[in-house]
């Protein structure tokens, strides 16, 4: 049986402050079949191996980039990832085909409850309106799109214990996408892969937010 083979590529500039994408990212290390790149442990003076890079993303099936939302974008590295490695004639472009019919999502954390991020509200946007360029990134490169999986209210996921299962969540989401038993043309047209997920039974529903706390404490993340 063919097993699609999952690259997760995480950016955190502040690991040893992270109190949820270090934990999750530690635990994807685990399964099997899946590369973890640490982009800011490999890259600390932002001088990416751009054909290492690009070894990586013809070598799987599966991208993930997974990070804290920082002003409603990645975090610079990953930002510069992005603009060195994707390149002309080899992401896209009339030659560009190298990651064509990939599929592509992001793992974020984001500080802000879910209701905050909706029209009228704190944030004004959905979290998957916020990563439209993204998406963009995704159709112009000719990989698959998948809604973002997110965590709400991360600052408080530990004191509200809700952290155990967005990892036990997500590594079982893993497990799905590298055995094939995702029907993904269902999901995409949902804000995040956890409603679908959740909808499916594929992955249990997370506990509810005890705390609104807005404030900023971006190292938690």
């Amino acid at each position: 049986m063919f097993m699609n083979k999952i690259l997760i590529l995480y950016a955190h500039p502040s690991p040893h402050r992270s109190e949820v994408n270090q934990p999750l990212f530690n635990a994807c290390q685990a399964v099997e079949g899946v590369t973890c790149v640490d982009l800011y442990g490999e890259y600390p003076t932002f001088n990416i191996d751009i054909c290492r890079e690009q070894r990586r993303l013809v070598d799987h099936d599966v991208v993930i980039f997974m990070y804290p939302l920082y002003w409603y974008s990645t975090p610079s590295l990953l930002k510069e990832w992005q603009d060195l490695v994707l390149e002309y004639d080899f992401a896209y472009g009339p030659e560009g085909k190298a990651l064509q019919n990939k599929l592509f999502f992001c793992a974020i954390t984001a500080g802000g409850v879910e209701d905050s991020y909706s029209p009228g509200s704190y944030n004004r946007f959905t979290i998957r309106e916020l990563l439209r360029p993204l998406e963009q990134v995704a159709n112009l490169t000719r990989m698959h799109y998948l809604p973002p999986y997110t965590l709400f209210g991360a600052r408080t996921a530990v004191e509200e214990q809700r952290l155990d299962v967005h990892i036990e969540s997500f590594v079982r989401l893993l497990t799905l996408i590298k055995e094939q038993n995702i029907a993904y043309q269902d999901a995409t047209d949902y804000v995040t892969l956890n409603q679908y997920l959740c909808e499916q039974g594929s992955i249990s529903a997370e506990t509810p937010y005890l705390s609104h706390d807005l404030s900023t404490r971006e190292g938690k993340l």
